[in-house]
């Protein structure tokens, strides 16, 4: 009787272990799955990010963001904002420095032209003293 229980006890320790590495490689087999998945989203999110920079020229790049947005989790979305943020501080300098560019340029242009005008000025005010003098 004592080597009948033993036998039994051996037969579910084998069953046992044998279900254990089944459950093991099942476990296995579902984190390679998992890891599969969250290399993916990974990849999908850096091409988003970079897709991102591109869109921000179309008509149509907030309808492209928003659904970006919604497809990525909490910290990617946080991500893109600060990304957008970023763009938006560094167009806003471009245009302001392109502003003040123009601005330097037109005074620049406007003093020439005076410049060139008072020079005119002279020489006909000199022609007329002369031909005064002629007269």
């Amino acid at each position: 009787h004592e080597r009948e229980h033993d036998r039994e006890i051996s037969e579910l320790a084998a069953k046992h272990a044998e279900e254990m590495e089944e459950l093991r490689a099942e476990l296995k087999e579902e984190q390679r799955h998992l890891l599969d998945e969250l290399r993916q989203q990974m990849a999908a999110t850096h091409r988003a990010e970079h897709e991102q920079a591109q869109l921000q020229s179309q008509t149509l790049h907030s309808l492209e963001l928003e659904a970006l947005r919604l497809t990525l989790n909490n910290m990617h979305t946080s991500q893109l904002e600060l990304t957008q943020s970023n763009l938006r501080k560094e167009k806003e300098t471009a245009l302001m420095e392109l502003r003040e560019m123009l601005n330097d340029k037109r005074a620049q242009e406007v003093a020439i032209l005076q410049s060139r005008h008072q020079l005119e000025w002279e020489k006909i005010k000199e022609q007329c003293l002369k031909e005064k003098e002629d007269l």
